[in-house]
């Protein structure tokens, strides 16, 4: 079976001389030979560079000795983040939380460390005395060990 550390390495590599603003989001390695490889930019993926990519990791690799399927392409718009470099790519970008407990945030993610985010949301208050709630802006900051799961929200 092919190793997920080789393709990373030839993905880093392919990346790091190529295309500097791209990133790995994910690579994985199923049964059968079944490669994935998941890439981000803060400036869109070109399918052009998707292909050039393919093409490099199958010059790497060897079919006669051990044949592969290879799917090369970015991680959507709708892809839950699943690297810290999605989130400081997505600062000022509305974004949908879902925390432990099935608890949802939505709003704007104004910061991303490697420890917590935080977003800019709007909560309905009622002022003391008053009858009617008010929409107050807030800014929470939520521990990634809390994040189940992390989208951007598309307005139309």
């Amino acid at each position: 079976m092919i190793k997920q550390t080789t393709i990373e390495e030839i993905v880093s590599a392919y990346c790091s001389e190529h295309q500097p603003d791209y990133y790995t989001v994910e690579i994985a390695v199923h049964p059968g030979n079944r490669i994935v490889v998941e890439l981000g930019s803060d400036s869109g993926i070109s399918i052009d560079v998707c292909i050039a990519l393919s093409k490099h990791i199958e010059a790497q690799l060897d079919r006669d000795t051990e044949d592969f399927e290879l799917e090369v392409g970015s991680a959507g718009i709708t892809s839950p983040f699943k690297v810290l470099r999605q989130y400081t790519g997505a600062i000022g970008d509305e974004v949908e939380v879902l925390r432990r407990g099935g608890i949802k945030e939505k709003g704007t993610l104004t910061g991303a460390t490697s420890e917590q985010i935080t977003l800019q949301v709007v909560r309905m208050v009622r002022p003391e005395g008053a009858k009617r709630k008010v929409a107050t802006e807030e800014t929470i900051t939520i521990p990634f060990s809390e994040i189940l799961q992390t989208k951007r929200t598309l307005q139309f």
